[in-house]
């Protein structure tokens, strides 16, 4: 089994401006800006069979270039925040792109937990923290202003994750492009 997910790369000037975001934001746990990705469907643990199929529906997906927009940050997990994020200005041509890769990963026999799509790009990844230190976070996060410049994205990747005491590792197994305008 092979745990993997489709995604969009983010530029290097991009990272990095995230990378200051968080070494500001007091964070329990930073992911590794080398990492930084926006995550278009998370396949979970494939067979060999199903990985390729995906690859193969993953081929022929054609959509044009996207400018995204990075806007705000976030928490996941409410109360018992365990994730932070960068979030989105709104994109309907990435919605539909996400839908269609969706619909290609079912088509694939992966077997997928259909939740409400957020796009965004974890900053990091943490047990709930004391009280007092989610407050501290609640509030940086909150008075935080975060735009960054508008980017194009003219392709997905498809990364086998492996997980570790550190965090999780993700390498690249294909690169698929978008098609253009």
């Amino acid at each position: 089994m092979i745990r993997a997910f489709l995604a969009l790369p983010l530029p290097q000037d991009i990272r990095d401006a995230l990378e200051v975001q968080q070494y500001l934001l007091p964070l329990p746990r930073s992911a590794d800006p080398d990492q930084f990705h926006l995550t278009l469907v998370f396949l979970g643990d494939c067979t060999d069979a199903m990985l390729e199929t995906a690859h193969d529906g993953f081929q022929t997906l054609r959509a044009p270039d996207l400018t995204l927009t990075l806007h705000g940050f976030g928490l996941f997990g409410g109360a018992r925040a365990r994730a932070a994020y960068a979030g989105l200005r709104p994109s309907e041509p990435l919605n539909h792109l996400q839908a269609r890769a969706h619909r290609r990963a079912v088509e694939a026999g992966c077997d997928l937990h259909r939740q409400r799509f957020v796009p965004h790009v974890t900053l990091g990844h943490f047990p709930p923290p004391p009280p007092a230190n989610l407050a501290r976070l609640e509030r940086a996060i909150a008075l935080t202003q975060f735009t960054s410049r508008p980017f194009k994205v003219t392709e997905m990747h498809l990364y086998q994750s492996t997980l570790s005491p550190k965090g999780a590792r993700h390498d690249l197994l294909a690169a698929y492009p978008l098609g253009g305008p």
